[in-house]
C-alpha cells in the first residue's frame, strides 16, 4: 500500500548543462527523463565520455547563463542580458572561457560522444532534494543554504517523520509519474560555486563528505510517463 511521504515542493529545468534553469509550475516526465531536462551541453573535444562535459567546475561563469525551453527550443539569456538561441554564436562565447575545443551537444552526438536518448544527465533520470535534508545541511553548515547549488529537479516538502532515504529501491508516485528511486546524488564540487556570485566555499563539500559520505538528494528513472505538478503529493509504493 502506497504511503504519503510529501509534497512538491519546487520543480526545476535545466535546458542546457550547467547552466541556470527554469523553475516550472509543471512538468512532463518522458521515459528519459524530464521534458526539456538538460537537452543541451557543451563537450571538450579533447576527452570522450562523461569526463567530456564542460561544467561549472571548470567554469563557474556558466552558472549566470540563464536558460529556459520554448516550444522545444532553447532560448538562452547572457549575463548582460542578450538573447541567444543554441547556436554558433552561443558556442562561439563559451568557447572564449574555455582552455580547448568545446562541442555543442549536436556536434558531439554526430562524433558517438555520448547516447542522445539519456539526453546529458549524470545518473538516473531524475534528482530529487528535500526541504528536511537542505535544513540539516544548513544547519551543519551555519550557512544560508540556496537550493539552486544542488541543481534538483525536483524539491519535496517531506512529512513529519519521513526521510528520503527510506526511497532507495523504491517505486515514488506523483500525480500520474512513476519513479524508480536507484540510488543517492554522490555530490562533487559543483555545490560549493554561489549561484549568484560564484564564489567557491570549499566548506560545504567538505561537510557533506564528512557528515553526509558526500550523498545529496537521490536519482531516479521514469517507470510510467505523465504530468507532476507543484503541490502533487508524494507517495513511497503504487497507489
Amino acid at each position: 500500500m502506497a504511503a504519503a511521504v510529501g509534497k512538491v515542493l519546487e520543480i526545476n529545468r535545466y535546458p542546457v548543462k550547467s547552466f541556470a534553469g527554469e523553475r516550472l509550475e509543471s512538468c512532463t516526465m518522458e521515459t528519459y527523463g524530464m521534458y526539456g531536462d538538460r537537452f543541451g551541453a557543451f563537450y571538450d573535444a579533447a576527452k570522450t565520455g562523461w569526463s567530456s562535459y564542460v561544467t561549472a567546475r571548470s567554469i563557474p561563469r556558466m552558472l549566470s547563463y540563464q536558460a529556459r525551453l520554448v516550444d522545444g527550443t532553447i532560448q538562452v539569456l547572457t549575463p548582460d542580458g542578450r538573447a541567444l538561441g543554441w547556436d554558433q554564436e552561443l558556442l562561439n562565447e563559451i568557447q572564449l572561457f574555455a582552455g580547448s575545443k568545446v562541442l555543442s551537444m549536436t556536434e558531439a552526438q554526430a562524433q558517438h560522444f555520448t547516447d542522445p536518448d539519456l539526453m546529458s544527465v549524470d545518473a538516473a533520470s531524475v534528482l530529487i532534494i528535500t526541504d528536511g535534508s537542505l535544513r540539516k545541511l544548513e544547519a551543519l553548515w551555519g550557512k544560508r543554504l540556496d537550493p539552486r547549488r544542488f541543481r534538483a529537479n525536483l524539491i519535496v516538502a517531506l512529512n513529519e517523520g519521513r526521510s528520503e532515504h527510506e526511497w532507495i529501491g523504491e517505486t515514488l508516485s506523483i500525480g500520474n509519474v512513476e519513479l524508480s528511486v536507484e540510488s543517492y546524488c554522490e555530490r562533487c564540487s559543483l555545490i560549493t560555486t554561489d549561484p549568484d556570485t560564484y564564489e567557491r566555499d570549499p566548506s560545504l563539500l567538505r561537510i557533506v563528505n564528512e557528515q553526509m559520505d558526500l550523498r545529496f538528494g537521490v536519482y531516479a528513472s521514469v517507470k510510467k510517463t505523465g504530468q507532476i505538478h507543484v503541490g502533487d503529493q508524494v507517495y513511497i509504493g503504487l497507489r
